[in-house]
């Protein structure tokens, strides 16, 4: 039974492809009439406007794929561009600011080399600048040789200020700009003198010159040096430059008159400067401060530099 079942089965298996094919001849044999090839032109022409859509619609997809995929990689690029010129430009930001440190170190290292003291070089690293005080900080202290008192300068050798507090790798410094700092200032084209007191404005006050002095504006003005009353050494070395002449003012029924002076030292923008160790300012060392005289000393301690003085008589 299954055996007649397979031979059925086999035998419609062989009339199906006998009959395609015979079909297929048949098709094969039609399409060349010219019947069929007008049939073939015409249904041609009538799908033509779709095909070329269609053609149109996948140049189109094809190109919107391909510009997607070149605006990405121009994206990448241009992302790329950037991050590039954001490191150049930080490059040359950093290159700009140690040029500019090396020309303030350069300055400061000059005025170092044809100073006639021994000085430390430092930076500034705060400032204060309140209301009331007119403050700099500085990264060396007494390690270094900083003591109280010190002078400290500017590039161009300008006047800054003195030392007012001094720790082991810190010191503060008083500017001259200060309402408690006073130095004498002396004009360099009368020799003449006077008080140059801070002012927390910026331009200092040069007081009790001489009113017969003709002051001109923009001539300098540099510490005089002078002694101070008792036999103190003025605490600022000779000839530092405090500042220029802005501006004087003289009243007739005065003796003296007032002069304003704009600081030389850039105050408010210091970023490294000079402190005079090699100075000796201020009060002599105990061997070198007068004592009394004995009768016939004659001014000095016999063998001795010393100088003394003589007590006046008491009265009767």
């Amino acid at each position: 039974m299954s055996g007649l079942l397979a031979t059925r089965t086999a035998r419609r298996r062989a009339f199906v492809y006998v009959a395609l094919l015979g079909v297929s001849l048949v098709l094969m044999a039609f399409s060349q009439t010219p019947a069929a090839l007008e049939v073939q032109r015409g249904i041609g022409f009538v799908l033509r406007p779709f095909q070329g859509g269609l053609d149109a619609v996948g140049r189109e997809v094809t190109s919107l794929v391909d510009a997607v995929r070149e605006i990405d990689r121009l994206r990448l690029e241009n992302q790329a561009l950037r991050d590039e010129n954001d490191r150049l430009a930080m490059e040359n930001r950093t290159i700009a600011e140690l040029r500019r440190e090396n020309s303030i170190l350069a300055g400061i290292l000059q005025v170092q080399a044809g100073f006639d003291y021994e000085t430390v070089a430092s930076l500034v690293i705060a400032r204060e600048a309140s209301e009331f005080r007119r403050l700099i900080t500085i990264d060396k202290g007494s390690d270094s040789g900083i003591a109280l008192g010190d002078v400290v300068i500017a590039e161009g050798g300008a006047l800054v200020g003195r030392v007012a507090e001094v720790g082991p790798n810190f010191a503060r410094v008083l500017l001259v700009s200060d309402t408690t700092s006073t130095v004498i200032g002396q004009l360099t084209t009368s020799a003449a003198t006077g008080e140059v007191v801070g002012q927390l404005d910026g331009v200092l006050t040069m007081g009790k010159v001489d009113a017969s002095v003709r002051v001109q504006v923009g001539e300098e003005v540099v510490t005089a040096g002078l002694e101070l009353s008792g036999g103190i050494r003025s605490p600022y070395p000779k000839g530092v430059l405090i500042g220029q002449v802005v501006d004087f003012t003289r009243d007739a029924n005065e003796v003296v008159q007032t002069v304003y002076v704009e600081a030389a030292a850039k105050l408010g923008r210091l970023e490294a400067v000079l402190v005079v160790t090699g100075y000796d300012g201020g009060l002599p060392s105990p061997d070198q401060q007068p004592v009394e005289c004995s009768p016939g000393d004659g001014g000095t301690l016999p063998d001795s530099e010393q100088p003394c003085y003589t007590s006046p008589p008491a009265a009767p």
